[in-house]
This record gives C-alpha cells, structure tokens and sequence, in this order.
C-alpha cells in the first residue's frame, strides 16, 4: 500500500486529486464464493476482515445496495462506550472498546478514536440511585465508572444550566472516562481497504433480490448483478434485516425506526466529553472540526427512509437547550437519519437461523456503531466455526421463545422499548 508524504499530499491537493491511489477497488461478483456478507457498512465490513484474518477465509463478497459506508455506519453520532449494568452487555461492549483502542493501529488506518469520556447527567435522586447501581455493576465487571457530584459537573462543564431555576436540575453523573468517540466512515474507509488487499471482493450498487435456498440449506443470493453461488451467507444490514429476512419467509422480532442526528456551525471548542441529557433521549459531543454533534430520539413511526421530521428534530434540540443553554445561540447546518433494527428487549442478536449457512447479525438498536470491531469478530467466528461465539452467546435469536431477554435500560439515556 502506497504511503503518502506530507509533500506529495501537498501535491495532490493542487493538482485536483487526479493521482490519488483507490484505497479499494469495486469487483464485479464472480459466479461462487466461500462466503456472502450482505451489507457494506461497519458490521458487514469488520465480519469480512475477520473472516479473512483470524478465520483464514478470503473468497468472500461484501455486496452492497448502495455505496460502501452508506448506510447507518455513516449516520449516526460516533459514540463508543460500555457502560451498560447487564453482565452479557458489559462483558461484550466492554471487549468491543479493548479492540477501540488499538483498532487505527490494527487497521493501519487512522479511525480518530478519542476516548474523551462519556458522562450520562442525572435529574433526580431515583435517577441518580440507579446510576449508582450501573456504576457498581460495570466496576464490579472490570469496566471504568466514576460518580461524580453536583460541583465536580460544575467544573467539567460550567456551561449547563445549573441555576435554582433550572427545569431540569442537575443532581449528579455517572462518566466512563474511557468511552468516546470516532469518525465513523473512518472506520469503514479502514476496514474495507484492509479486505480489498486481503483478497476480498467489495460490489457496492448490488442489491440482494433474493435467495436460492434448498432442502433447508442456502445455495446461493440472487442480486441485481446476476445470481451468487454460496454455501454461507452472513447479514449485516441493520435497519434493512427485516426486508431481507421476509425473501427468506422469516419475521424477526424487531422494528426498523429511524433515529434523527444533527450538527451545528463550529465554534471554538468548549466541550470535552460526550454529554447525555437524563431527563430525555439527548446527547451531545464537539467534533474535531468544532461542529456540536447532537442526537436524540426516534421518529415514532416505522421507517425504512434515511431521513426524519422537523417536530422529532424540534423534540431533541429543545432537550439540548434545557441542558446546555448557550446551544440556543447556534445554527443547525445539516440533519440526518439513520434506520435503527430495534429489537424488543433493545439488545442484539447474533445466531445462526434455522436455514443452514444463513447467518443473522441485526438488533443492535442504539449501539450499532460502537459495537462494529466486536460485533464482526464474533459474527466471524459464529460464520466460521458454525457456532456462536460464547462472548455473544447470550444474543442467540431463542431468547424470544424461552423468555431470557436481556432487557438493559444502559442501551440509551433512556429506553422506551422493553
């Protein structure tokens, strides 16, 4: 892989970008494959490299609908964490933010990981009993949790509203200091130019109209690109599982949602951390570029569209005022939605199904993003080995039928599903 100097990027840069090396080429399918990821983005992307590195399995095609990081690995707010009270959460968030931290170093790519803390505000003392108890949890499991008080918040972020006349006081936090963020389609870019020289073949504008199932066993994907033979086919599509689950006479037990994001004109930094608003489903991060970074809620309707609607948008910013004030003062720039799988107890699902070779890796509600580099290293392993992993064991597709859901009120700064 070519190396740029601070010259030669010079260079390029004045000269219209016109020798610029691809990062990674777009294959056309071949007639057979080892293995059909279905699905460009985070999940689908990390599941190939690791397949390819651990796994040793290489004649694989990512097929994409559209482009490559697309879809919701590029529309979302960037937050990483693990501060979540359920051990099967804990342990295999916690897992995903070991492989953060050395996942530019991993990928030889620079994803711009910044651990700078994720601090949830707590509005009163029930709320701030129960962020106790998540606390105690996560450091009980080996994870970082600090409870800060009243006058710490005061000094970490003296801007949000702590008069006596504030609608929503603030009584105290819960932070990870290790949670963070970082740039999501960096992470793609990453991933897919790691698999590209690995042999790996990435077809973006190729959308799956169909399977070739037989005698209960996948034989291949019909696409737009012509048919795919295939003994294994893993789907990492996010909001879009339930449309392709329904060609395979599947119904799963999620909705598809769409969760709006937005960002603001930049200013001069002032935010340290990643702040979540107690009170509501609001939280807010500075980017490198000075930009506030906010989201908030889903739209309360079914969607497959990659966009929301201005009252949903009015909802969070007026949550993002009540908490820091001087947000009033801003411009938004731009707005986006990304199609969130949420499933009905908020925690993922990775399994095999009940058709051989075919592979499911969806659910993942709010923590799609963060989940990316340990969500494709056991959703390899479960493709691989045709087992599930024991990290992700207990997300198994049954759970639903024998009741043992993993109803974790972490997943959000509030839930409302579950």
């Amino acid at each position: 892989m070519q190396r740029y100097s601070i010259f030669s990027l010079i260079k390029n840069a004045f000269g219209g970008h016109k020798d610029w090396e691809v990062a990674w080429k777009d294959s056309e399918p071949k007639k057979e494959y080892d293995v059909v990821i279905i699905g460009a983005g985070g999940h689908g992307l990390a599941t190939a490299y690791y397949l390819a590195k651990e796994h040793k399995i290489t004649n694989i095609a990512v097929l994409e609908k559209g482009w490559l990081g697309g879809g919701s690995v590029g529309r979302n707010t960037s937050i990483l964490r693990s501060n979540y009270m359920f051990d099967p959460n804990g342990f295999f968030y916690e897992h995903g933010m070991k492989m953060w931290e050395n996942l530019s170093q991993e990928l030889n790519y620079n994803v711009m990981y910044s651990p700078r803390g994720i601090i949830n505000l707590a509005h009163s003392d029930a709320q701030l009993n129960v962020f106790y108890r998540r606390g105690n949890s996560m450091r009980l499991n080996g994870i970082d949790a600090v409870m800060l008080g009243r006058d710490e918040l005061k000094k970490m972020i003296p801007f949000a509203d702590f008069s006596e006349s504030a609608r929503f006081p603030i009584f105290g936090g819960l932070m990870q200091p290790r949670g963070g963020t970082a740039r999501h389609d960096a992470v793609a870019w990453g991933y897919a130019r790691q698999i590209n020289s690995m042999g790996v073949d990435i077809i973006q504008h190729c959308e799956v109209t169909g399977f070739d199932v037989q005698n209960g066993k996948i034989q291949g994907v019909q696409t737009s690109k012509g048919n795919i033979k295939t003994k294994k086919v893993g789907l990492c599509v996010a909001g879009n599982t339930s449309l392709l689950a329904e060609k395979l006479n599947m119904k799963l037990p999620i909705e598809s949602h769409v969760l709006q994001a937005c960002v603001s004109e930049p200013v001069k930094p002032f935010l340290d951390h990643v702040v979540t608003f107690g009170a509501g489903h609001f939280y807010c991060s500075q980017s490198d570029k000075g930009e506030m970074v906010m989201g908030g809620d889903l739209d309360g309707y079914n969607s497959y569209a990659q966009r929301g609607n201005l009252p949903t948008l009015q909802h969070v910013l007026t949550e993002g005022v009540a908490m820091f004030p001087n947000l009033s003062r801003l411009k938004m720039l731009r707005t986006w939605g990304g199609i969130m799988d949420m499933s009905m107890d908020g925690s993922p699902i990775i399994d095999k199904t009940h058709i051989d070779g075919v592979y499911l890796n969806c659910g993942w509600c709010y923590g799609g993003f963060k989940a990316t580099p340990v969500s494709g290293w056991t959703f390899a392993h479960t493709i691989a080995k045709d087992e599930v992993h024991e990290l992700s064991s207990k997300y198994r597709l049954n759970r639903f039928n024998t009741g043992h859901l993993i109803d974790e009120k972490g997943l959000g700064t509030k839930t409302w599903i579950g």
